[in-house]
Protein backbone atom coordinates (compact mmCIF):
# COMPACT_ATOMS: atom_id res chain seq x y z
CA UNK A 1 0.00 0.00 0.00
CA UNK A 2 1.32 3.42 -0.93
CA UNK A 3 1.55 6.13 1.61
CA UNK A 4 -0.49 9.13 0.60
CA UNK A 5 -1.71 12.14 2.43
CA UNK A 6 -5.15 10.58 2.91
CA UNK A 7 -3.79 7.30 4.28
CA UNK A 8 -1.32 8.91 6.68
CA UNK A 9 -3.49 11.75 7.93
CA UNK A 10 -7.22 11.95 8.46
CA UNK A 11 -8.66 15.05 6.78
CA UNK A 12 -10.65 17.41 8.93
CA UNK A 13 -14.39 17.81 8.39
CA UNK A 14 -13.92 21.08 6.54
CA UNK A 15 -11.26 19.55 4.28
CA UNK A 16 -13.49 16.56 3.60
CA UNK A 17 -16.40 18.84 2.68
CA UNK A 18 -14.13 20.96 0.52
CA UNK A 19 -12.82 17.89 -1.28
CA UNK A 20 -16.36 16.62 -1.85
CA UNK A 21 -17.41 20.00 -3.22
CA UNK A 22 -14.37 20.12 -5.49
CA UNK A 23 -15.06 16.63 -6.85
CA UNK A 24 -18.72 17.49 -7.49
CA UNK A 25 -17.82 20.76 -9.21
CA UNK A 26 -15.21 19.06 -11.39
CA UNK A 27 -17.70 16.37 -12.36
CA UNK A 28 -20.23 19.01 -13.43
CA UNK A 29 -17.59 20.96 -15.35
CA UNK A 30 -16.41 17.79 -17.09
CA UNK A 31 -19.99 16.94 -18.12
CA UNK A 32 -20.53 20.45 -19.51
CA UNK A 33 -17.22 20.29 -21.38
CA UNK A 34 -18.19 16.94 -22.93
CA UNK A 35 -21.53 18.40 -24.07
CA UNK A 36 -19.78 21.44 -25.52
CA UNK A 37 -17.24 19.28 -27.37
CA UNK A 38 -20.00 17.09 -28.80
CA UNK A 39 -21.95 20.14 -29.97
CA UNK A 40 -18.83 21.66 -31.53
CA UNK A 41 -18.07 18.44 -33.40
CA UNK A 42 -21.67 18.17 -34.62
CA UNK A 43 -21.74 21.78 -35.83
CA UNK A 44 -18.31 21.44 -37.48
CA UNK A 45 -19.47 18.35 -39.39
CA UNK A 46 -22.63 20.16 -40.51
CA UNK A 47 -20.62 23.19 -41.64
CA UNK A 48 -18.15 21.08 -43.59
CA UNK A 49 -20.97 19.17 -45.28
CA UNK A 50 -22.69 22.44 -46.22
CA UNK A 51 -19.45 23.91 -47.59
CA UNK A 52 -18.82 20.77 -49.64
CA UNK A 53 -22.33 20.92 -51.10
CA UNK A 54 -21.94 24.61 -51.92
CA UNK A 55 -18.58 24.09 -53.60
CA UNK A 56 -20.01 21.25 -55.72
CA UNK A 57 -22.95 23.46 -56.73
CA UNK A 58 -20.61 26.33 -57.59
CA UNK A 59 -18.42 24.03 -59.68
CA UNK A 60 -21.43 22.68 -61.58
CA UNK A 61 -22.89 26.12 -62.34
CA UNK A 62 -21.68 27.71 -65.60
CA UNK A 63 -19.56 30.79 -65.25
CA UNK A 64 -21.19 33.99 -66.56
CA UNK A 65 -19.77 35.45 -69.76
CA UNK A 66 -17.93 38.68 -69.10
CA UNK A 67 -18.34 41.56 -71.46
CA UNK A 68 -15.25 43.39 -72.58
CA UNK A 69 -15.10 47.16 -72.60
CA UNK A 70 -15.05 47.33 -76.39
CA UNK A 71 -18.14 45.15 -76.75
CA UNK A 72 -19.99 47.12 -74.11
CA UNK A 73 -19.00 50.52 -75.58
CA UNK A 74 -20.18 49.76 -79.15
CA UNK A 75 -23.59 51.20 -79.85
CA UNK A 76 -26.11 48.86 -81.41
CA UNK A 77 -26.49 49.61 -85.13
Amino acid sequence: MTATRDTLFKPSKSEAKGDATTRAARAIIDQEKAKEDAKTARLRAARLAKEAAESEAAAAAPKPVRKTRKAAAKPAA
